[in-house]
């Protein structure tokens, strides 16, 4: 893959007196204070990226880029390329990537203009080259950042998510007829819906969440751990929700939902294998709609296919929904050089071609771990 953005040895800010620019730490109390002022998600969070970066062996940090009442934020983790080598690098190399969900860049309205946008992107591949970062994978906000355009960005696919604003019965009209009936029975056999506290369901909810991944065959990646949902829950507080599905006293399903800013994420969930041909998700569904639009939200955001694909699960998502948003990535090669030479190693390392890893699709391709 070319670079299709030539970082510049010159920083690009420095002729611009006015805008100014940053790299934040989670100590930094400019990162709070730059959220209380910007529509944000949870996955901005401080404490969240936080979370992230100790799951994977990262730096958490953000880039802050002003001028006047503009700003630009984009949080991300930051990853040393030389473990991947088994140290094999003359020199120290890094990659950038999102924390798990939809970060991408936050902006504030007056941030929108082509002319802000063209300097802070180019601030923001400065900084990354100035820190030695051979390439940024940078997943977009799907709500966020729809009515936005950034070089190097790739469409995806799309994503769902319900509108709040609507009424009730609107909602339940855009849900499709085999769902609504599948609804319906569950709540003909007695399944009922709720939302409980997390912390005294987590060993319930993990075993669903697991029963889940077993099911589908889910690479290692996604199996996350016991203290990864303690630290969760002790990371978003108030912002994280449990919503169980209860059958004669037995919690059958469950999914842990995020709230900000008038956001409602699904961020993971579970059923027993027992019950799936019951669908009590679609129940579990119905029910965190309505909680939230009470709650005073605009958007559930129920996500997309696996890596954007129009697949099953999207299918099942589309099937409580009219709404869709994009779902693009910005994938940014900022050192050409060291990219190559790693994607060199790395197809040498699978027994293929460098030719045939970069056609993978898999940014950065030095990551990849097959073709």
């Amino acid at each position: 893959m070319k670079s299709c953005y030539k970082a510049q040895t010159q920083n690009p800010l420095s002729l611009n007196k006015s805008i100014n620019c940053q790299v934040l730490d989670l100590t930094n109390p400019l990162w709070r204070l730059t959220l209380d002022n910007l529509r944000h998600d949870i996955y901005h969070l401080p404490e969240y990226v936080a979370l992230e970066a100790q799951r994977i062996n990262a730096i958490a940090e953000a880039i802050l880029i002003t001028e006047g009442d503009k700003v630009f934020f984009v949080p991300y983790l930051l990853r040393s390329c030389h473990a991947l080598f088994a140290h094999q690098l003359e020199v120290e190399v890094f990659d950038i990537i999102s924390p798990y969900g939809y970060p991408g860049i936050l902006l504030n309205d007056a941030a929108s203009t082509p002319e802000f946008l063209n300097t802070a992107f180019e601030g923001f591949v400065h900084q990354l080259s100035h820190k030695k970062v051979c390439s940024a994978f940078v997943r977009l906000h799907p709500i966020l950042n729809q009515n936005l355009e950034y070089p190097c960005c790739k469409l995806n696919g799309e994503t769902v998510s319900v509108d709040l604003k609507l009424s009730l019965a609107e909602i339940w009209h855009q849900t499709r007829p085999e769902h609504r009936n599948k609804i319906n029975k569950t709540k003909r056999i007695g399944m009922t819906a709720k939302i409980v506290p997390f912390a005294e369901y987590i060993d319930i909810f993990i075993d669903l969440y697991e029963q889940t991944m077993d099911r589908v065959g889910a690479t290692q990646s996604y199996y996350f751990g016991r203290d990864y949902f303690i630290q969760l829950s002790q990371a978003l507080k108030d912002n994280l929700h449990l919503c169980v599905v209860e059958l004669n006293d037995e919690i059958i399903c469950g999914g842990i939902f995020t709230e900000a800013c008038g956001i409602v994420q699904y961020h993971l969930g579970g059923t027993k294998s027992a019950f799936l041909k019951q669908a009590p998700s679609k129940l579990m569904f119905d029910y965190v709609r309505t909680w939230a639009k009470e709650r005073g939200n605009e958007f559930l955001h129920l996500g997309g296919g696996v890596g954007g694909a129009k697949d099953s699960l999207y299918h099942f998502k589309a099937g409580f929904s009219k709404q869709r948003h994009p779902f693009s990535t910005i994938r940014l090669v900022v050192d050409q050089k060291n990219y190559d030479n790693l994607v060199q190693v790395r197809a040498k390392a699978l027994g293929t071609s460098v030719t045939e890893l970069l056609n993978s699709d898999f940014f950065p391709a030095y990551r990849a771990t097959c073709i």
